[in-house]
């Protein structure tokens, strides 16, 4: 897929109104031992990248170092929409608690506990690793102008 179809899609009001609703996404990816590992975690999407922190002594860390691909869904029920991502993962051990990390974790924390949450984690953690997820691939299903590739091919048939 090409870089200007994958910023036409991540740029897509609809698209970024899925990210706006969903704080969190669902990463695939391949474990150390070779089976394959869905987690949710909380994003953000900065300039067409997915960005991501995670404790360095994560189970995630050395799989994606091993094997950066990975696979991505967000997604909402009502209405029904969702993005599809495929992407390779670049990760980065850093020093104190990234902004990223912050501002991902006030997506799912209420406003009010921020200040709290924020001076608990930077207690807590030395280095996190900083994940980055460019992709090389991305599809959304709106099911307005856009439906599973299965069912499009079922409706062009029966057209």
């Amino acid at each position: 897929m090409d870089a200007t179809r994958i910023t036409e899609i991540l740029t897509d009001p609809v698209t970024l109104e899925l990210v706006e609703r969903s704080p969190l996404m669902r990463i695939g990816y391949t474990g150390l031992d070779g089976a394959p590992r869905v987690v949710p975690l909380a994003y953000l999407l900065r300039a067409e990248t997915f960005v991501f922190c995670t404790v360095t002594s994560s189970d995630k860390v050395p799989a994606l170092q091993r094997d950066p691909r990975v696979a991505i869904t967000i997604d909402v029920p009502q209405p029904l929409c969702c993005l599809l991502v495929r992407g390779t993962a670049h990760v980065e051990v850093v020093d104190g608690v990234p902004e990223e990390y912050l501002q991902a974790s006030h997506r799912t924390v209420p406003a009010e506990q921020h200040e709290a949450f924020d001076a608990q984690v930077r207690g807590l953690y030395d280095s996190m690793a900083r994940v980055v997820v460019t992709p090389t691939w991305v599809r959304l299903n709106d099911f307005q102008r856009t439906a599973p590739r299965a069912v499009e091919r079922i409706v062009a048939a029966k057209s």
